[in-house]
């Protein structure tokens, strides 16, 4: 175990592969993330039953594929934090924090940065909603970028992250083609496509993006 430890932090120390292990895909943009004992959930929907309980959950913004009061109260427990822009908060009211776009906060142990989320293009996310994507960061410093539902916005360019999370269903957020261009120029360590295969896109536009992104591309299996 020791000599994997090690090995693995040479491949860190050199640029090699970034471990993903604690990263559940439940669909969708739904996660869940293992950081040390706490589980950390971002837009839970359509979970599996028995998952274990959340101590945070982000909420990108208040469409119901990704704000779902049903899930949030399958993992929800005594003391959860759930951290949502005002329009979802306002509906859930004790045990939140309300968040807006650019803005660095200290959520439990974890350090998060408020990334805007809206659509260049298209109505659908329109920038006036103030809704949002997650930089967290982890107790081991790594640092995860759920995107939200988004397009390729200039905010983009200047992300700071390990791991990516990015939509690429196209319709109402980037296309496969976008989210690696975005990537392309923020560079992550590792890319995750995600919102495909449930409501828009397929695993044809996740391979896509692992196609035109010049790093590393994991295409995560949907833990039912």
């Amino acid at each position: 175990m020791t000599m994997n430890i090690f090995l693995y932090l040479i491949l860190y120390l050199i640029g090699g592969p970034m471990e993903t292990k604690h990263i559940h895909w439940l669909g969708h943009s739904a996660f869940r993330i293992e950081d040390g004992s706490s589980q950390i959930y971002i837009d839970p929907f359509k979970l599996p039953a028995n998952l274990p309980k959340a101590d945070i959950i982000f909420i990108t913004h208040a469409h119901y594929d990704h704000f779902s009061a049903e899930d949030i109260a399958k993992i929800k427990k005594d003391g959860t934090i759930i951290v949502a822009t005002k329009d979802v908060t306002s509906k859930i009211g004790k045990g939140t924090v309300t968040v807006v776009p650019g803005q660095n906060y200290t959520i439990g142990s974890l350090k998060v940065m408020t990334v805007p989320a809206y659509n260049l293009d298209k109505k659908f996310h329109p920038k006036g909603n103030n809704w949002v994507g997650y930089i967290i960061t982890l107790s081991n410093g790594q640092k995860i970028y759920h995107a939200g539902d988004t397009d390729f916005i200039p905010e983009m360019r200047k992300v700071i992250t390990d791991i990516a999370l990015l939509p690429c269903g196209g319709t109402y957020t980037m296309t496969a083609q976008q989210a690696a261009e975005a990537a392309n120029i923020f560079k992550p360590k590792v890319l995750i496509p995600i919102h495909w295969g449930e409501v828009v896109g397929s695993k044809a536009d996740a391979e896509e993006v692992k196609k035109l992104f010049k790093g590393e591309t994991v295409i995560l299996e949907h833990e039912h």
